[in-house]
């Protein structure tokens, strides 16, 4: 089901969250920033944000996507769904079909808007177990990215809304845990549903299976989502980050503008140094801009490695067999793509408390909006979830048998489950009536690994993503785990008057039943890791080395998603948040060092054609040679 088909662009609310951005190359006070950052999204506007805080830095951002503001799912937490996909404001990428989902194609989303995905996603933000970071550390043979220095970028980022908390009421946040002079502000759920009782009347009933969690950023448990939206709206990193420094005078952003490839500009040490960068708005023209120091691609775990490939980065096999020349091969380049996916499991329920009659009735959501355009407040300000949990299976699992658990740790999840008052699926049409409780589990820790290719060396032309989902036995296995515990919380006396019946019945009858179930409902969290890998300098893997930047290549770092050489436990936003905190540390203790001097390698760009223009322009017939 696509939700909320109707909610772009029906009333009109203004949102101021940028000013100083620019619409056309041509207005740009230079073509030459000591930084140029490739994507205005999660990553890269926490750099903008942090570099530009050197007033001497002079940096330039660049997002292919337009404005956010004005843009009402951009804005109301439960109109996220109406962003993507099939709109303006998502890359309405496609997956390759595949039997071992029965072959379906799937639309991979992913904002093409200010503020990347952070403008498009559902909200939930958490960090994970300190598992997670403690592993990557270990990968990386970098201690700075464990757990224990990478927390500090907690109370850096986060500006945690404590809520008002009613006396004798379980402990619904841990305050130590976050920060709250931080940047982005971070909220419990606005607005109460009947439902979220009966869920935590379920984690008293059953306190070994589903223990409750007096906090869901890290902790195994069942408890309250906390998300980025603060007085009923979206809090992105475009309304956060990019909006504190739009004041700055060594800060611009050119939006609606595409990067077409990476250009080389010089070679330091045998290493092709890549500080310039060929972008287009449709002209028939391309333009180019250089850096003085670096150029930082923060264009996600799609965007990233389509750039790379188009710039001679990656599989030589693969890149000359689009006509690409190799400049550096890096056969990690787009592989090991990784992700969460979900199967929904729907539950026919009594009353009328869900939010189902919402969706189907424009009048009813039209009310709802004109609601919270005034206030703030109603169903309309809250995302599209009030609770989840994170859960272990037991060790003598006998999925364990043939495959080694593929947790980071003994305090990180193998699964998750959704809690959803509404009829929840892209893949299962909601029925014309009744009321309904989604129950979605996630896979936490996915063993199948997938890659993004180039489809063409025309960098208009979408790549190829093969997540390859489920052509792993354990992932389907976990799944199918995952749905009988689940159907065991559904079973709690908690719900013996509110659940009815559930709708799926019949996928249960036997193994492969519910494998058949899972194959043709399994859906995307859309949390693409893996595919601009960090691993140590000395590995024959990897994309990146433990400060991001990229192998091989020199003025060229990596900061988004993509690094994570795994999935994390949770949802991605949080920890692709604090890898751009540490990424920004790293980046300004190295100039600030006088490690290398940025100006000297610009001064022996060999990028210097005769025919190229000062203004930053270059005809197409140089584009074939670069």
């Amino acid at each position: 089901m696509r939700l909320l088909d109707y909610s772009l662009g029906i009333v009109c609310f203004v949102w101021t969250a940028n000013a100083a951005v620019y619409t056309k190359f041509e207005d740009l006070p230079s073509v030459s920033f000591d930084y140029v950052i490739v994507g205005a999204g999660t990553a890269g506007n926490v750099l903008a944000y942090r570099l530009t805080e050197d007033a001497s830095a002079s940096v330039l951002v660049i997002e292919a996507g337009p404005s956010d503001e004005n843009v009402l799912p951009a804005i109301a937490p439960f109109l996220a769904p109406g962003l993507t996909p099939n709109t303006p404001y998502d890359w309405n990428y496609t997956t390759v079909p595949r039997e071992s989902i029965d072959n379906r194609s799937i639309p991979y989303n992913r904002g093409h808007i200010l503020g990347g995905s952070s403008s498009a996603n559902y909200h939930v933000h958490q960090y994970g177990p300190p598992d997670d970071y403690d592993k990557l550390a270990a990968i990386t043979g970098d201690n700075g990215w464990s757990w224990d220095k990478i927390k500090k970028y907690v109370y850096k980022h986060e500006k945690f809304r404590k809520p008002v908390q009613d006396a004798g009421e379980e402990k619904r946040y841990i305050q130590e845990d976050h920060g709250t002079q931080g940047i982005v502000p971070v909220s419990l759920p606005g607005h109460h549903q009947a439902v979220d009782d009966l869920v935590i009347a379920a984690t008293r009933e059953l306190p070994h299976d589903f223990p409750y969690s007096p906090d869901t950023s890290g902790i195994l448990g069942l408890g309250w989502a906390q998300s980025t939206i603060d007085n009923g709206t979206r809090q992105s990193s475009s309304t956060t980050y990019l909006r504190s420094a739009n004041s700055r005078p060594n800060l611009s952003v050119l939006i609606e503008t595409q990067v077409l490839k990476l250009l080389p500009t010089s070679r330091n040490g045998g290493k092709p140094a890549f500080r310039g960068v060929l972008l287009s708005n449709g002209e028939s023209t391309p333009n180019y801009v250089f850096a003085k120091n670096e150029v930082i691609l923060s264009a996600g775990s799609i965007g990233t490695p389509q750039l790379l490939l188009l710039s001679g980065i990656g599989p030589k096999e693969d890149l000359e067999s689009h006509g690409i020349h190799t400049l550096v091969d890096n056969p990690s380049v787009g592989h090991n793509f990784s992700d969460h996916i979900y199967v929904p499991y729907h539950f026919a329920v009594r009353g009328a408390d869900t939010l189902d009659d919402l969706l189907r009735n424009p009048a009813l959501m039209q009310a709802a909006i004109g609601e919270w355009m005034v206030t703030q407040k109603g169903p309309i300000s809250n995302g599209v979830l009030n609770q989840f949990g994170f859960f272990r299976f037991p060790s003598n699992t006998s999925i364990f048998d043939s495959t080694p658990d593929p947790a980071t740790g003994p305090n990180a999840p193998h699964w998750e489950m959704m809690i959803c008052n509404f009829w929840l699926s892209r893949v299962l049409s909601i029925p014309p009536t009744g009321n309904f409780l989604s129950l979605l589990t996630v896979l936490g820790a996915p063993i199948s690994r997938g890659f993004v290719k180039l489809s063409s060396a025309d960098p208009l032309h979408k790549p190829i993503i093969d997540p390859q989902y489920l052509t792993k036995d354990y992932d389907t296995a976990a799944l199918r785990e995952a749905a009988r515990a689940m159907k065991k919380f559904a079973s709690a006396k908690a719900f013996s008057d509110f659940i009815i019946e559930p709708v799926e019945s019949s996928a249960f009858d036997s193994d492969e039943t519910l494998d058949d179930h899972i194959r043709k409902t399994v859906d995307i969290v859309f949390h693409a890791v893996g595919t601009g890998s960090m691993s140590k300098d000395s590995a024959n893997w990897g994309v990146v080395n433990s400060k991001l930047k990229v192998k091989g290549t020199d003025g060229l770092r990596v900061v988004d998603a993509s690094v994570w050489p795994f999935v994390p436990s949770v949802h991605t936003q949080g920890p692709t948040y604090l890898v751009a905190e540490r990424a920004a540390d790293i980046i300004l203790d190295e100039y600030k060092s006088g490690a290398w001097d940025g100006l000297l390698h610009l001064a022996q760009n060999v990028w210097s054609s005769p025919d190229s223009s000062p203004s930053g322009s270059v005809t197409l017939s140089q584009l074939g040679d670069l």
